[in-house]
């Protein structure tokens, strides 16, 4: 029987690997901040092995985000989500456009100037209908 990986694991593999491609690290790289090796890496971010707190508490320094980056959206993984709650398409973090924002916003030196443009954007979205005007 073929284990198949917990659909939580995989999001928080996904999520390690999209913010350590953004950051421009291998995973030579970053397993050697880990102390583990490129191989061990590839395992988080495929979830096949899943993340210890202290090592994913780590992998939050190393990368320079809060630990709950790990595990935004992926509520939208577990049984019996309801879509219908406003939840984004799955794939938004595939998207260049996502990938060009994130980057640029992370470019932003000063966290203070950062926290605005977030609340920015929510402002922004918060006056955007279902149509999306």
């Amino acid at each position: 029987m073929i284990k198949v990986p917990d659909p939580i694991d995989t999001h928080v593999g996904q999520r390690v690997r999209a913010r350590r491609k953004m950051l421009g690290l291998s995973q030579t790289q970053l397993g050697k901040e880990l102390g583990v090796t490129f191989q061990q890496v590839q395992k988080y971010e495929r979830g096949t092995n899943r993340i210890g707190s202290s090592r994913l508490f780590r992998m939050s320094t190393t990368l320079d985000v809060p630990v709950a980056y790990f595990f935004e959206g992926a509520e939208t993984k577990l049984p019996g989500y309801n879509d219908a709650l406003g939840s984004l398409d799955g794939d938004v973090f595939e998207r260049q456009e996502t990938k060009e924002l994130i980057e640029a916003y992370y470019r932003i030196a000063d966290p203070r100037i950062r926290k605005k443009v977030l609340g920015l954007a929510r402002l922004l979205s918060s006056g955007v209908d279902e149509y999306g005007m």
